[in-house]
């Protein structure tokens, strides 16, 4: 028996994201192609955190290759440490780089807001 049970409307709503990006990533081989139910989609919640996973990866940088790359070896059942340490090797300086500039950003955006410029009247 199939976990199979989910609307592709529904898993946008669990997953906090939209149709068309749930489509996008089934052609880009970012998700397994669904099962067919009276020719709708139909989802099991695995697809939920393979969601979830794609998002934190795009939220740190990793291009859709890099992730397509990652979930393919997991998916494969092979071992995915060498493939996670050459990843991690070379994107960590860029993330190293982007928390740099987003607390720099902080930084700015605090002395801003000390100075009354949001809220129209100097503190």
């Amino acid at each position: 028996m199939t976990d199979a049970t989910l609307s592709i409307g529904q898993v946008a709503e669990k997953a906090r994201v939209n149709v068309s990006a749930i489509r996008f990533y089934e052609r880009e081989g970012l998700l397994p192609e669904p099962e067919r139910v009276s020719g709708r989609r139909r989802y099991g919640e695995a697809v939920i955190r393979r969601l979830e996973t794609i998002d934190v990866a795009k939220q740190a940088g990793f291009s859709l290759g890099e992730v397509r790359a990652l979930l393919n070896s997991v998916d494969g059942g092979a071992p995915a440490h060498e493939q996670l340490q050459a990843l991690a090797s070379r994107k960590l300086p860029e993330i190293e780089a982007l928390i740099e500039r987003a607390q720099a950003m902080r930084d700015w955006l605090t002395i801003l807001d000390s100075c009354g410029l949001f809220s129209g009247a100097p503190k």
